[in-house]
């Protein structure tokens, strides 16, 4: 069995996505699994840790993120270290820790017969964003790119004008926060998904996410899970083999491993 999950709102959490609604007194205790710039930015539950831990020794578990491989490298889970990871949303998979290279060759074969440069699709998104509403903008390794911005001043519109533009170009928009992501239609981490599977040749497959860019991937599962926050939920998207929670923040990281756990069978027992 394979258990593929994206990271961030779905089962690490920074301090501002924690969501924690009970009194101080009664909040669980938090395991950090992240550090950046020498401060604790990624949590989950002590709970949470060791349904991890435990999944992650039943199963063929692969952690799922469009980080690039130097922000996954900062995250330590608390399990032994996946075989298999998928980074930069599908344009990375990592084998004991390193990119496999007949895997970034697949992906830049058909970035290149099927979408516009990345150059061409960088140019346009900073020709046409506001200087007072664009904070930053980056390219993660070189595959896609992305703009943070300060929502409030976005003009209304200019997401879709602006996936519009890419969608006759091969390229997918999608904003998620204060991030505006422009990224290749084939960069897909169902596509990485697959060829885990396929190596591994595990024949059933379970997904959680919380993001657009998690869509494919829960399509793409034989069943899936998605918290009751993050984009999928603001926009009420499901599908009929994709479970949907009532918990919120970091309770539905616990949550979503929980069922996780559940839907994995259990070892044989030693005769």
């Amino acid at each position: 069995m394979l258990v593929a999950s994206d990271l961030d709102r779905t089962l690490i959490y920074s301090a501002a996505a924690l969501q924690l609604p009970m009194p101080d007194a009664e909040a669980p205790r938090l395991l950090c699994v992240e550090v950046y710039e020498g401060r604790p930015l990624s949590y989950l539950t002590e709970t949470a840790a060791g349904l991890l831990d435990s999944l992650a020794r039943a199963t063929v578990f692969v952690p799922t993120t469009t980080r690039t491989r130097e922000q996954y490298g900062r995250i330590h889970l608390p399990c032994p270290q996946p075989k298999f990871a998928i980074c930069a949303n599908g344009g990375h998979l990592l084998v004991d820790g390193v990119s496999d290279p007949d895997w970034q060759r697949q992906v830049a074969a058909r970035l290149a017969d099927e979408c516009a440069p990345l150059a061409e699709v960088r140019a346009h998104l900073l020709a046409a964003a506001d200087p007072g509403w664009l904070l930053k903008e980056r390219i993660a390794e070189d595959l896609f790119a992305y703009l943070v911005v300060d929502r409030a001043l976005l003009p209304d519109g200019w997401v879709k004008e602006l996936a519009d533009w890419a969608d006759g170009r091969g390229w997918t928009v999608s904003l998620q926060g204060r991030k505006i992501y422009a990224v290749p239609r084939p960069l897909t981490k169902s596509a990485a998904m697959r060829e885990v599977a396929r190596r591994s040749g595990a024949e059933l497959t379970l997904a959680a996410g919380d993001s657009l860019l998690d869509a494919d991937l829960l399509l793409a599962a034989d069943q899936a899970w998605r918290p009751g926050h993050g984009e999928l939920a603001d926009s009420g998207w499901t599908a009929s083999h994709v479970d949907v929670l009532a918990q919120t923040g970091v309770l539905a990281g616990e949550e979503i491993l929980r069922r996780l756990s559940h839907a994995t069978p259990s070892p044989p027992h030693a005769v």
